[in-house]
């Protein structure tokens, strides 16, 4: 067994992993299983050479498939299991060793993320049946968020609801936002001040950070509100589902179904919810592609200029996640949009700042402008850290993973 510490994120069908060592500057393993429940799911890895392998699973299932990926380690054994839960509801505000009671809270919050907890579940599950041994760590998506302030989480609606069945804001992405508001207080001459981190993938979400603490984040009870994503809708009138009910007949499930699965830069573009795509077409001339650019860019500017008002003063904005790191059109349109706040973008560093690379694009020389970072986020590394603090937090202090990416 060496000092590795294996994360786990499980989704409904498909397993996500990465054997994070605990020395810095070390290369990882990691891969993916897909299209469990499929007839053809297949797993691939990229070892630590770099080298990638691919190997068929038929008719694999989460327990079949983590067995594979345990044996296809080898001697890299892990020392602890840390896995992502999407939704720890009110009681989880940092990591939690797993065990029965809290598995048990994990199940009772499934009604709150049931596209994402009872797949959590299967993960943990089987890497307890083939590592009973081995210590498993919960780090959850919204335990960052649980200091957010009442007025920041509640809903304008009656306070049973609240008090009985948990209908609040919670936020998501927070092990990436935990990440990227550390990463800047040691990059910044402002240190742990107040930050807009937006994390911009095929989900989105933006964050009011100060002094290292969420204030305020977009998404919400579910991971639905808040930005434009590639197929979810965000922010919508909730009188949307009556009038669609009404005047097209639809269920509440094909509702859910349009928002989450056909909604987003999916349904503004009638092409594609891959960002890399609607850029190339927008540029070829595509009228959806194009709206879908813009609506993307004024939602993520209004949202951030929003979430502005959660700080005692803006100190800068982050950009993170496979669009906020590989795309300098998204960065430069939506800054443009938000010149109220100051922020002065270098177009040079922003167009030359090389893809997967950590770096300040805006005016430097401009000392009273916020500044505007790039920064890769980690949330493997987040995740395992985490896990090695919970498991050992005087014997690991130094475990440092992040340094290795």
């Amino acid at each position: 067994m060496n000092g590795s510490i294996l994360v786990v994120n499980c989704g409904s069908s498909s397993i996500k992993f990465a054997l994070v060592p605990q020395q810095s500057g070390q290369p990882r393993l990691s891969g993916l299983v897909e299209r469990l429940g499929a007839s053809d799911p297949g797993l691939k890895f990229t070892d630590e050479n770099g080298d990638k392998h691919q190997f068929p699973l038929p008719e694999a299932d989460h327990a079949s498939a983590m067995q594979a990926i345990l044996e296809h380690l080898g001697d890299r054994q892990p020392r602890a299991i840390g896995h992502r839960v999407v939704h720890g509801g009110e009681r989880f505000k940092s990591a939690t060793l797993i065990n029965e009671e809290v598995i048990d809270s994990i199940k009772q919050c499934a009604s709150l993320a049931p596209l994402h907890n009872p797949a959590n579940l299967e993960g943990i599950k089987a890497t307890r049946l083939l590592f009973p041994e081995l210590p498993q760590v919960a780090v959850f998506d919204t335990a960052f968020h649980q200091t957010m302030p009442e007025h920041a989480y509640r809903y304008a609606i009656p306070t049973e609801l609240y008090r009985e069945h948990g209908i609040r804001r919670y936020g998501f992405h927070g092990t990436s936002h935990a990440y990227i508001a550390e990463r800047l207080g040691e990059l910044s001459v402002h240190g742990h001040g107040g930050w807009i981190i937006a994390h911009l993938g095929n989900g989105c979400s933006a964050t009011a950070v100060w002094q290292g603490r969420s204030l305020d984040t977009s998404m919400g009870m579910t991971p639905l509100e808040g930005l434009v994503m590639g197929t979810r809708s965000g922010d919508v009138d909730p009188g949307l589902h009556l009038h669609l009910a009404n005047q097209c007949g639809w269920s509440v499930e094909q509702i859910d179904q349009m928002l989450n699965k056909h909604s987003g830069l999916m349904g503004l573009s009638g092409l594609s919810p891959d960002m890399r795509d609607l850029e190339q077409a927008a540029g070829d001339g595509h009228s959806g592609a194009r709206l879908a650019l813009d609506v993307f860019c004024y939602r993520l500017a209004r949202t951030m200029a929003a979430l502005s008002c959660a700080l005692p003063q803006l100190d800068g904005i982050a950009f993170t996640g496979g669009i906020g790191e590989n795309s300098p059109l998204i960065r430069a349109r939506a800054l443009s949009m938000m010149a109220a706040l100051g922020p002065r973008l270098s177009d040079i560093a922003n167009d030359n700042l090389a893809r997967g690379r950590e770096g300040r694009i805006d005016l430097a020389s401009n000392t009273d402008s916020p500044e505007i970072w790039v920064i890769p986020t980690d949330e493997e590394g987040r995740i395992a850290r985490e896990t090695a603090e919970l498991i050992a937090p005087r014997s690991h202090s130094d475990f440092h993973p992040e340094a290795s990416v």
